[in-house]
């Protein structure tokens, strides 16, 4: 039975925040299917898997420099696992870069054809170095994507696709981020001192992207016609005071439940093209209505505008504008029904073990 390898640029379990990290160390904690982890020297380890720990001595970091190979340690790790005549998956987060000295390390020791390469990507549109050739896709067996839509612009992309691709949408722990009663809510507004008013709120790091200071520009507008909406900025405490704003700067993510329970409305003012959006999916769980860019794979999240308005030019200040004044408009919330496991944590488990699956088939 082929095993399976997790290399990994950051030590699991990883002591930050951090979305394809807690998806793995749920995963990690629950039913999975890795046998071995290929990374730093975490804080503690995952009782059920075996871990060849990359030490960055002073004697590697030359060796490193001569070969110009920053993967040196990785690959001696590997080896050590690769000696064994099973056959195994390999599975890469992100990391682009170490493609190309992986494939001639696992050809170096007569091994390519023992491995199965899953590739997880986490962005939307394809990798900009890949455009140069076919190179990636030829020494790859599998890429994984997170919307179905981001394969859509893989295939316009390329004339020529040569791997196969599976799509694993994210997941979050639904046991935290959870729609509550009414009355609960009302409580929850007086202990934060937020009473009759509409509460929308964003959150995100404070990067130019991310469409804060459109909002913001947005809402000196929303302001002059509504004084009783207030807008949470979660993530970034700017100093600069404007009227109907709250920055609330960064908050712990086992409190960030609470203040989505609160909302009427989140506000996802996206610039650039999104993989996927957890924030989005934790806000909608937890019973905020939606208004979000239509950019990247956010209009798949959102199915199409069924759980939530889409902003097809974001980039306009007057869309948002119309959006939450129609939204301030309705005396209820609009109503957004949707499966509880939808975007689910489980859900992903069972999608990464079927993903496993596939591959073990396609390499025995």
């Amino acid at each position: 039975m082929p095993q399976v390898i997790l290399i990994s640029q950051v030590p699991l379990p990883y002591s930050q925040i951090g979305s394809w990290t807690t998806l793995y160390q749920n995963y990690l904690a629950d039913n999975h299917q890795i046998d071995y982890i290929v990374c730093e020297k975490p804080e503690y380890f995952f009782p059920e898997v075996k871990y060849c720990i990359v030490e960055n001595t002073n004697f590697l970091k030359i060796q490193k420099k001569i070969s110009k190979n920053n993967y040196l340690g990785y690959f001696k790790e590997l080896k050590k696992i690769l000696e064994s005549e099973d056959k195994f998956i390999i599975q890469i987060l992100d990391n682009f870069g170490i493609v190309k000295p992986l494939i001639g390390f696992l050809e170096k020791i007569g091994k390519r054809d023992k491995c199965y390469l899953q590739f997880f990507y986490h962005g939307f549109p394809p990798f900009y170095e890949n455009f140069y050739g076919r190179w990636f896709f030829e020494s790859i067996d599998e890429m994984v994507l997170l919307t179905h839509d981001s394969y859509k612009v893989h295939k316009q992309q390329y004339t020529i696709l040569p791997t196969k691709f599976s799509v694993l949408h994210n997941g979050i722990d639904t046991s935290k981020f959870y729609r509550i009663t009414t009355g609960e809510k009302e409580n929850l507004k007086r202990q934060l001192q937020i009473t009759n008013r509409k509460v929308f709120i964003w959150c995100s790091q404070d990067r130019p992207k991310k469409g804060l200071d459109l909002l913001l520009n947005v809402w000196k507008r929303i302001n002059e016609k509504d004084k009783e909406a207030i807008l949470l900025v979660i993530g970034t405490d700017r100093k600069t005071k404007i009227e109907g704003v709250s920055f609330l700067g960064r908050i712990p993510n086992n409190e960030l439940p609470k203040y989505y329970q609160i909302a009427d409305c989140y506000l996802f003012p996206t610039l650039c093209h999104e993989g996927f959006g957890l924030s989005l999916v934790e806000a909608l769980h937890c019973g905020c209505y939606c208004i979000a860019s239509a950019n990247g794979g956010v209009p798949e999240v959102l199915q199409y505008g069924k759980l939530g308005k889409l902003i097809e030019n974001p980039n306009f200040v007057e869309e948002w504008e119309n959006a939450i004044l129609e939204f301030l408009a309705n005396n209820e919330n609009p109503s957004v029904s949707f499966p509880e496991d939808l975007y689910s944590s489980k859900k992903w488990n069972l999608g990464m073990n079927k993903i496993i699956e596939s591959a073990k088939k396609c390499i025995e």
